[in-house]
């Protein structure tokens, strides 16, 4: 007899030459609810019946709120179940599947990002970016030097700069200790292109509006002096989303 506890649907994947997803499953279920679970976790019920992720492995988060949360994500649901709709959801089966049993190469790709870190590398011009980088850039770099210690050197234009080992040994010393964290925490990363950005948001230094302008201030300059690129503001628009999910995961998680 097969295990009736329902999974977490991948998010649909493209077809070679074609832009169309395949087509969604269907809601089967009409109740979604967190639930007690053992080991003081909590996890996500479908009708009475835990969710497991694509990997097969149960959904349970430390958090109440959390897990209160992943389940309004299944409740929002309507006719058809999009995981792109389930930010959380998906970032949750990605800490279980994926990097609880890789931690040390997930910490590994966030210490490569702070070591070409998008706050290190500077222009000359045009004015209006030299000036927005020093605004929303240089207190980060302060915070993080009086936060962990650790000093980042500068490059102009796009000449690597090597940080030195000592930073990267503390930026490393900063990362969490467990898997829930650690995706929300690279998920931050690679959206923003900064170690930085995603601890600052993590700490609580900067809100997740705040990071992603400061991820953007190239952008910001350039709709300034030659106007906005609407496919280029779409993307962001739905990058940010995923960047806002992934803060408010690191943030449940601390209730």
């Amino acid at each position: 007899m097969s295990d009736p506890t329902p999974e977490t649907p991948p998010a649909p994947p493209l077809r070679p030459g074609f832009t169309e997803r395949k087509p969604l499953p269907k809601r089967f279920y009409k109740e979604a609810a967190a639930a007690p679970g053992e080991g003081g976790l909590f996890r996500i019920e479908l009708d009475g019946r835990p969710v497991r992720t694509p990997g097969r492995n149960l959904v349970a988060v430390a958090s109440a709120t959390l897990a209160e949360a992943l389940a309004q994500e299944w409740r929002a649901q309507a006719d058809f179940i999009d995981p792109m709709a389930m930010p959380m959801t998906r970032l949750a089966n990605s800490a279980i599947d994926g990097v609880a049993p890789a931690m040390a190469e997930v910490g590994d790709e966030i210490v490569r990002y702070a070591g070409s870190d998008l706050l290190c590398y500077r222009v000359d011009t045009p004015a209006q970016l030299v000036a927005l980088h020093a605004e929303l850039w240089d207190p980060l770099l302060e915070w993080a030097r009086g936060r962990f210690g650790a000093t980042f050197m500068l490059s102009e234009g796009v000449v690597h700069v090597a940080q030195p080992p000592r930073t990267l040994e503390l930026i490393a010393a900063a990362l969490p200790d467990d898997p829930l964290r650690m995706a929300a925490l690279n998920l931050m990363t690679t959206l923003s292109g900064s170690a930085l950005l995603a601890l600052a948001v993590a700490h609580g230094r900067l809100s997740p509006e705040e990071a992603w302008r400061a991820a953007h201030a190239d952008e910001e300059v350039q709709e300034h002096l030659w106007g906005i690129d609407g496919e280029a503001l779409e993307r962001r628009v739905t990058r940010y989303r995923d960047f806002e999910a992934a803060a408010r995961f690191f943030t449940l998680l601390a209730d």
